[in-house]
């Protein structure tokens, strides 16, 4: 009679325990992805920031304001992969120009790694590119270590170095930091008459750029909370001269995105958290619990 409810506490407690397992490899691994339907508004500034507008003819320093929309292309994701659109405009607001830049980019990636995949038309302004490193997340559980991250300005990937841990609001991060190389990034037609050229016509210059990027990490959901880039780009004459300042900023997220992002980052967190130890932990510690009281049966003696 005693064999029956013994059996019954030990299938009881090999359920708790495989279920633990799932909750913690499988079940986790399924819902703690980048999501499909991703939808966010970014807002970025650069106090003193120094530009070349051609409406003017020579380089202006003005406060910059930047709006970055995202948005996920669901029809093209999969269980492995997201797509997200991204649109951002630039805005002037010392001199109250607006829209005095605008770009867009396509990006493929991994919805669990944040690695970049090649496909569904990725690009940058349109211009097909090829995606490698990390694009927009580091992976889930981020590690002390050296990441290949995706640049979108000079369309290629560079070292994103952990340097250290800080806070940012209260929250532990992780930051990394991507020095970017001077890199030509493009060439544009122009009169010459706008860099002291008034001989030659119109003139061919190159634009490149230069800059560091920081990245502060949640290191358990690997979502960036704050970034902070410092920009250089000038404008050569093919002979290798800097006729011009393109853009010289250092831009930052709003406090406003970045409390944002913090409570984003923290909710989610929270979630890995629960998902990843509190469950498992709670099912396996019940399952162990329920196989003792099944050992303490089956060796109690009859009275």
């Amino acid at each position: 009679m005693r064999r029956t409810p013994v059996l019954v506490l030990v299938a009881v407690a090999v359920f708790l325990v495989v279920s633990a397992g799932l909750v913690r490899f499988w079940v986790a691994g399924r819902i703690l992805a980048a999501p499909a339907n991703q939808y966010a508004v970014t807002k970025l500034q650069a106090t003193g920031a120094q530009y070349f507008s051609v409406a003017d003819g020579k380089v202006v320093t003005a406060d910059l304001s930047m709006l970055i929309t995202t948005r996920g292309d669901v029809a093209q994701a999969t269980d492995s992969h997201v797509v997200w659109d991204e649109f951002t405009v630039v805005d002037d607001v010392t001199n109250g120009k607006e829209q005095i830049s605008i770009s867009e980019r396509r990006s493929a990636f991994d919805r669990r790694t944040g690695v970049g995949v090649n496909c569904c038309d990725v690009s940058v302004n349109k211009q097909p590119v090829q995606l490698e490193g990390q694009v927009y997340l580091y992976p889930i559980g981020v590690e002390k270590k050296t990441y290949k991250f995706y640049n979108q300005t000079a369309k290629r990937a560079f070292d994103a170095t952990f340097v250290g841990e800080d806070t940012v609001n209260g929250l532990p991060v992780y930051k990394f930091q991507q020095k970017v190389p001077p890199t030509k990034v493009g060439t544009i037609t122009v009169p010459g008459a706008l860099f002291g050229l008034e001989d030659e016509g119109d003139v061919q210059l190159d634009r490149w750029y230069e800059g560091v990027d920081t990245h502060y990490v949640e290191p358990t959901t690997g979502a960036p909370i704050k970034q902070e880039v410092s920009r250089n780009e000038t404008l050569k004459t093919q002979d290798g001269v800097e006729r011009s300042k393109a853009l010289v900023a250092n831009v930052t997220f709003t406090p406003d995105t970045v409390a944002e992002l913090v409570r984003k980052a923290t909710t989610a967190k929270n979630q890995i958290t629960l998902l990843k130890v509190t469950i498992p932990v709670a099912l396996l510690a019940l399952g162990l619990l329920v196989f003792g009281v099944a050992v303490f049966v089956a060796r109690r003696r009859p009275s």
